[in-house]
């Protein structure tokens, strides 16, 4: 029995509005946090290419290595300890509302701790430990909770940058 235009349309149907329906509900949600993780690397130094897969072409952040996201597709965890990075960490990083962790101990960061990282009130728990940080270290919002011992080994961090 030959198929009918109509059956033969539904798989096709699904399909399109499967596709349009995730973009239209995770594009929204996760563009801060692309525009927020792209500013970090564009200001970062990669000798090994560890942040390729961060791709803005990507609808959701949530494929790239090094990112975690929850169950809203928004990031929820940065990783990027030993990675031989290098540079400043970018003020955009606040916009990350939904972060919980952040881990980037044991790189070459330099520059202040960006103070918009005060407002990420999901924030649990950092680690800044094993870089080349400068200026104050934060003490309000998250800040408060989070051990001294995640700011260690900066030489110049609490210094004048």
């Amino acid at each position: 029995m030959a198929p009918t235009v109509a059956g033969s349309l539904l798989p096709l149907s699904v399909i399109v509005l499967a596709t349009v329906a995730s973009t239209v509900l995770l594009a929204p949600v996760a563009a801060k946090d692309i525009d927020a993780l792209l500013a970090l690397k564009s200001g970062l130094h990669d000798p090994n290419g560890a942040l390729k897969s961060w791709d803005p072409q990507l609808v959701n952040p949530c494929t790239w290595f090094y990112i975690t996201c929850g169950d809203s597709n928004r990031v929820t965890r940065i990783g990027l300890a030993r990675l031989n990075l290098s540079g400043p960490l970018a003020p955009e990083l606040g916009q990350l509302d939904r972060l919980e962790y952040l881990a980037i101990y044991d790189n070459h960061f330099t520059g202040p701790i960006p103070k918009e990282l005060v407002g990420l009130s999901n924030l649990i728990n950092a680690d800044f430990s094993n870089n080349d940080f400068c200026g104050p270290i934060p003490t309000a919002g998250p800040f408060k909770h989070i051990p001294r011992r995640s700011f260690a080994n900066n030489p110049r961090l609490g210094k004048k940058c």
